[in-house]
C-alpha cells in the first residue's frame, strides 16, 4: 500500500473563492474600513515573524504574516490586499532574485558543469515524480501538487502558480512545510558539523541590518524597475508577469548594464508581507480544513523529497569529493534564500551552494509552466478556478 493515500476529496470552497471588498458598505454609501482587523493582523504579523526569525527560519518574513492573515480569515472574515501594493511587491521580489543572480554565477557553473547537470536535473527529476504521484493519487486539485512540489525560492513558485491556475494556496501550504522542515533539518546538520553551533543558529537575526544607508538614485531606479515591470507585465497579460519581467529586466541590466539593485530589508520586509498576507487572507476555513486533512500525506512527500535530496548529496560526497555539509546544502529543495542563510554561518563552499541552487531555480522557472502543463494533460487532469 502507499504511504500516501489516494483521493481528498476538495471542499466545494475550491471551486470559488470571490474577492468581495472589504468591511461592507457604511450608512452614507461608503465601502467601511476594517481598522480594527488591520491592525490585528499587522500585530499578529509582526508576532508571528519576530518569533520565527528568532527561530533561525529564513522566510519568517513571509510566513509570519501569512500565518498572521490566516487566522484572521479564519477568525473573522473578509480583508483584502490592494491589488497596486500587491503587484509592486510581487515587483520587488522580482528584482531580490535578480540581485540574487550574478554574473559569476554562469562561471562558477561552468567550472564543474557536470557536477551541476547532474545534480540539478536529479533534483528537478526526483521533485517531478513526486508531485506526480500527489496529482495522480489525487491529494491535492489539479496541478497543485505538482506546483507545490518544485524546489525553488517558495515565494515564487506559489505567485507563478496562480498566475498558472493552480490553487496557490494549497501550493503555499506545501512549499512553507517543505521550507520549515528543510531549515530544521539543515539547520540541525549545521550544527552537528559547526563547532560554534550558537553562531549558526542565530545569525539570520544577528546580521540583519534593517535601515543601511543606500544610493537614492540607485533606489529609485530599482522602485521604478519593479513598478515598472509590474505595469508592463500586466499590460502585457504576461503569466507570472508582475514577478518574472523585473526579475529578467533586473538579471539584465545588474550584470549587462552595471545597474545596481537597492533592497534594504525593509522594503523587502513590506514586499515578503504583503504576499503573506494575500495568500493568507484567502484561506477560507474550509480550504483550511482541506489542507489540514492532507497535511499527513505533504508531510510523507516533503520527507520523501528531502531523503532523496541528502542520498544525491551523497553522492556528490563519494564521487565528487564535496564536503558533507557543502553537499547536502547544495542540493537541499529548500528556497535559495534560506539556505543561504544557513550556508553564510558555516564553513561551506558558498559560492558552489549558491550556483547550485541558483542554477536550480532559474530552470525550474524555465521549465515548470511547461512541465505542469505536460502533466497535466497526461494525467486529464483540470485547475479547479480558485476566483
Amino acid at each position: 500500500m502507499s504511504p500516501i493515500q489516494p483521493h481528498v476529496s476538495p471542499p466545494p470552497s475550491l471551486t470559488a473563492t470571490p474577492d468581495t471588498p472589504a468591511g461592507g458598505p457604511a450608512p452614507g454609501g461608503k465601502p467601511r474600513v476594517p481598522y480594527k482587523r488591520w491592525a490585528a493582523l499587522l500585530v499578529l504579523s509582526i508576532v508571528f515573524a519576530t518569533l520565527l526569525e528568532l527561530a533561525g527560519l529564513s522566510a519568517a518574513l513571509l510566513l509570519g504574516p501569512m500565518i498572521a492573515a490566516i487566522i484572521v480569515a479564519y477568525v473573522d472574515g473578509t480583508l483584502n490586499v490592494p491589488k497596486r501594493p500587491f503587484l509592486l511587491a510581487q515587483g520587488l521580489i522580482g528584482c531580490m532574485i535578480a540581485h540574487s543572480i550574478p554574473a559569476t554565477l554562469l562561471g562558477e557553473v561552468l567550472k564543474d558543469w557536470p557536477v551541476f547537470v547532474l545534480a540539478v536535473g536529479s533534483v528537478i527529476v526526483a521533485s517531478v515524480i513526486i508531485g506526480w504521484l500527489m496529482t495522480r493519487w489525487q491529494v491535492l486539485p489539479g496541478t497543485t501538487s505538482i506546483w507545490g512540489a518544485f524546489p525553488g525560492a517558495a515565494s515564487a513558485m506559489t505567485l507563478m502558480a496562480e498566475a498558472y491556475g493552480a490553487d496557490f494556496r494549497l501550493v503555499a501550504f506545501m512549499q512553507y512545510v517543505r521550507v520549515v522542515l528543510v531549515a530544521i533539518v539543515a539547520s540541525t546538520l549545521t550544527r552537528i558539523w559547526v563547532s560554534d553551533a550558537s553562531v549558526a543558529a542565530t545569525a539570520p537575526v544577528a546580521h540583519i541590518l534593517w535601515f543601511p544607508p543606500l544610493n537614492p538614485v540607485d533606489f529609485a531606479k530599482t522602485l521604478a524597475l519593479a513598478a515598472g515591470g509590474a505595469w508592463v507585465a500586466l499590460r502585457l497579460r504576461i503569466p507570472a508577469g508582475p514577478l518574472l519581467v523585473p526579475m529578467v529586466v533586473g538579471i539584465v541590466l545588474q550584470n549587462v548594464f552595471g545597474m545596481t539593485l537597492v533592497l534594504p530589508p525593509w522594503l523587502l520586509a513590506l514586499a515578503y508581507g504583503l504576499v503573506g498576507w494575500s495568500i493568507g487572507l484567502r484561506f477560507t476555513r474550509p480550504i483550511l480544513s482541506y489542507a489540514m486533512k492532507t497535511l499527513p500525506q505533504v508531510l510523507i512527500a516533503v520527507v520523501t523529497l528531502i531523503t532523496v535530496c541528502g542520498g544525491f548529496a551523497v553522492m556528490l560526497v563519494v564521487f565528487a569529493g564535496i564536503d558533507p555539509l557543502t553537499a547536502y546544502l547544495a542540493t537541499s529543495p529548500g528556497g535559495a534564500d534560506s539556505v543561504a542563510i544557513i550556508a553564510a554561518s558555516s564553513n561551506v563552499d558558498m559560492p558552489f551552494v549558491m550556483a547550485m541552487q541558483t542554477g536550480r531555480f532559474v530552470v525550474v522557472l524555465l521549465i515548470g509552466p511547461g512541465l505542469a502543463r505536460f502533466i497535466a494533460r497526461r494525467s486529464g487532469i483540470k485547475d479547479i478556478p480558485t476566483r
